[in-house]
This record gives C-alpha cells, structure tokens and sequence, in this order.
C-alpha cells in the first residue's frame, strides 16, 4: 500500500481445507473445514499480507501448519494476517 495512492486488492474464492493456497490479497473462504496451512502465493520468499473472509460460517485457523497463534474466524468479517519469512508462519493480525 503506498499512502496517497487506492490500492487494489485482488480476490478469489477458495473451499475450505486443511490446506489452502492463498492466491490473491483477499481469500473468500466456502466451507467450515480447519485451515492449519495457507500457501503463500508469493512463494513465502518474503513478507506479504492476506485477507481471510469466511462466507459459510465460522472457520478455525489452527496451528498445525503455518500459521503461529489459531483463532476462530467469524463468518463475514475479515481476518488480516501477515506472512513473517524469518519464522515461516502466518501472524493474525487480531485483537482478539
């Protein structure tokens, strides 16, 4: 994001899984299944950003893959994470 400038986010929709691949900023996920692991698009090479957004009710992101701290993302609301290269994991961005 480059202040003074809109970004534009790109977006996709993705089942639900145990693993999923990340391929645009923003990921519409269908389905209920934990996600434990999110593919970087970018190839996890350096740090990025991803929008998670539940569309058919609540999804647990749980730690058995690559991303550091799980939480239970609420249907409709969008859950901001972050891709750390020097630890290999997914940070949620959350104040939950």
């Amino acid at each position: 994001m480059i202040p003074g400038i809109t970004s534009k986010l790109s977006e996709s929709t993705v089942a639900s899984a145990t693993s999923i691949t990340a391929k645009s900023d923003v990921v519409r996920v269908a389905g209920t299944t934990q996600i434990d692991t999110i593919i970087p698009n970018f190839g996890g090479g350096f740090g990025g950003f991803l929008i998670l957004v539940p569309t058919a009710g609540s999804v647990i992101l749980g730690t058995g893959g690559n991303i550091l701290v799980g939480i239970t993302a609420v249907i409709n609301r969008g859950v901001h994470l972050n891709y750390v290269r020097s630890l290999g994991k997914w940070v949620i961005n959350s104040g939950v």
